[in-house]
């Protein structure tokens, strides 16, 4: 599968009051065409300034960012618009024209294009159609939720015919049954119009429901990239971790021993592993944390385990966790407790 962009060594700083703020350092990563590509990371991590140098709305301070093979960091003015209109974008505010009802708004980058009113508003009465809102056509943002008025922004968009979207926090604002609901409409665009979407997020939640893949920053940094599988079984560094496990602080002061963790995936996540461990070996076990999710469609997880202190007893389990294909992975109960689960 061919890329769509692909970033190189991107660096973007600004210049404020307390002096020179690096950005992004560094990052480099491809997304391939069609895919459904998540960039998270926390508050202040360059997420959205990442997302940003992709259609250049922030103009790196060095490095690359290709588009459909073009440097875009290389064009002229002339040449940057019209890539540009290639690559759609919503965010979490929406956006819209409030003087204008939903079918207006929709027509209107039609209209900037030089279509006739008459033809576009046939056209955004289509693009309303796919996203489910054909009835509020006559309808005004005031008058719509927060779901509605991002499902207008998303036709608007569709309205342009993009070949990639960039979604920057578009569901932040939204209740989680709407939040389910906008990312199952993005997930039907995508393998409807093959357009290649970027969310930008901090939510793991969102990555597992709809990204095949994912890079995670912190602090301007690419710490992190590959399958959304891949990174929720078993992260590789402190950054992923802390967002994959979020939620397990209160966990850390019940560890003591010799901990292990075991990941789980589509094939063996509904298999009865603890129950027959502890029958074969007659021994408890202690679960100091667990959480189960699903992850673009498959069953995954993690799991850490407290093992006894029969040391005989401990091997036989983490074999049969081997022999299970749970990839089992030692932890130290002191960096575990300490929260630092990256520190083996």
């Amino acid at each position: 599968m061919s890329n769509i962009i692909e970033i190189k060594q991107l660096h973007k700083s600004f210049v404020s009051e307390k002096g020179e703020v690096e950005a992004l350092r560094d990052v480099s990563l491809e997304i391939a065409k069609n895919d459904i590509y998540g960039i998270i990371g926390l508050s202040g991590a360059g997420k959205s300034t990442l997302v940003r140098c992709m259609n250049l709305l922030e103009r790196p301070t060095s490095g690359e960012v290709i588009v459909n093979g073009r440097s875009l960091t290389e064009l002229n003015d002339r040449e940057l618009r019209k890539e540009r209109r290639k690559i759609g974008m919503i965010v979490q505010h929406f956006n819209l024209l409030m003087q204008r009802n939903v079918v207006d708004n929709v027509a209107f980058p039609l209209e900037i294009a030089g279509k006739k009113k008459k033809e576009a508003r046939k056209k955004a009465l289509e693009y309303l159609e796919a996203v489910g809102l054909s009835d509020k056509a006559n309808a005004y943002p005031s008058q719509l939720s927060g779901g509605q008025k991002q499902r207008v922004a998303i036709a608007r968009v569709l309205a342009s015919k993009p070949e990639i979207l960039l979604c920057d926090e578009a569901t932040s604002a939204l209740d989680p049954q709407t939040t389910k609901s906008i990312l199952t409409l993005l997930k039907q665009i995508n393998e409807k119009y093959g357009i290649t979407i970027v969310v930008i997020t901090h939510e793991m939640s969102v990555i597992q429901e709809i990204c095949s893949h994912v890079a995670v920053l912190e602090h301007g940094v690419l710490v992190e990239s590959g399958s959304t599988e891949e990174i929720f079984r078993s992260p590789k560094t402190a950054e992923a971790r802390k967002l994959v496990f979020s939620g397990s602080e209160h966990i850390y002061e019940m560890t003591s021993g010799r901990i292990v963790r075991i990941s789980f995936n589509g094939t063996n996540a509904y298999e009865p592993t603890l129950g027959n461990i502890i029958l074969e070996t007659k021994t408890p076990v202690n679960i100091l944390y667990a959480n189960t999710k699903t992850a673009t469609g498959n069953a995954e997880g993690q799991m850490f385990i407290g093992l006894p202190t029969d040391e005989a007893k401990a091997e036989k389990i983490i074999g049969y966790f081997k022999e299970k294909g749970l990839n089992p992975e030692e932890v130290s109960a002191d960096a575990f407790a300490a929260g630092n689960i990256d520190d083996n």
